[in-house]
């Protein structure tokens, strides 16, 4: 059963616009933004777009470093597309939710997969907190409490309004 969850996506999207373009602005060197299949690449795309920045957004895939890679498998979303030189670049990875820090993990050994960048950080939608990892975000529109039994996950209607699901767990 999927629930609908009070969190307006579209309203957190709003505040992370402004946070992201301060994080830009202030850094000294260019940065690139790579989303996280799939909900952090639709908002990565978008941010691209609405901050006027050349090229494409990055898509990174966390599955090929997943430790749970033996149950998963491979997973549909797209995989990693990264149109930008990876050695020596400042990387802005874009999530949708935060949780334990697995993906993330499994995100940053991909990114190095492709060179060694000068930088990584993190912006997300949700931190829902949780962590099993010492990874928190640089920039976050808003933390959430969500029940442990639970998925939280962004989705995206053919108009390209966000908005979030509260969903079961799967096994």
């Amino acid at each position: 059963m999927t629930e609908s969850l009070p969190l307006n996506a579209e309203a957190l999207y709003a505040e992370l616009l402004p946070a992201v373009k301060g994080l830009i602005d202030a850094s000294p060197a260019p940065v690139v933004l790579a989303g996280i299949t799939s909900g952090g690449a639709w908002l990565a795309e978008r941010l691209q777009r609405d901050l006027g920045l050349s090229g494409n957004a990055g898509v990174i895939s966390s599955s090929m470093h997943r430790d749970d890679f033996a149950q998963r498998g491979l997973a549909s979303s797209a995989q990693t597309v990264l149109p930008f030189d990876v050695n020596g670049a400042h990387v802005l990875l874009v999530d949708d939710v935060l949780y334990t820090g697995r993906t993330l993990r499994a995100v940053i050994n991909e990114l190095f997969d492709y060179g060694r960048p000068a930088s990584v950080r993190l912006a997300v939608l949700v931190d829902r907190g949780g962590r099993e990892l010492p990874i928190e975000p640089t920039v976050c529109a808003a933390r959430a409490d969500v029940p442990a039994d639970r998925s939280l996950e962004l989705a995206r209607d053919n108009a390209g309004r966000l908005s979030f699901v509260l969903e079961p767990k799967k096994a």
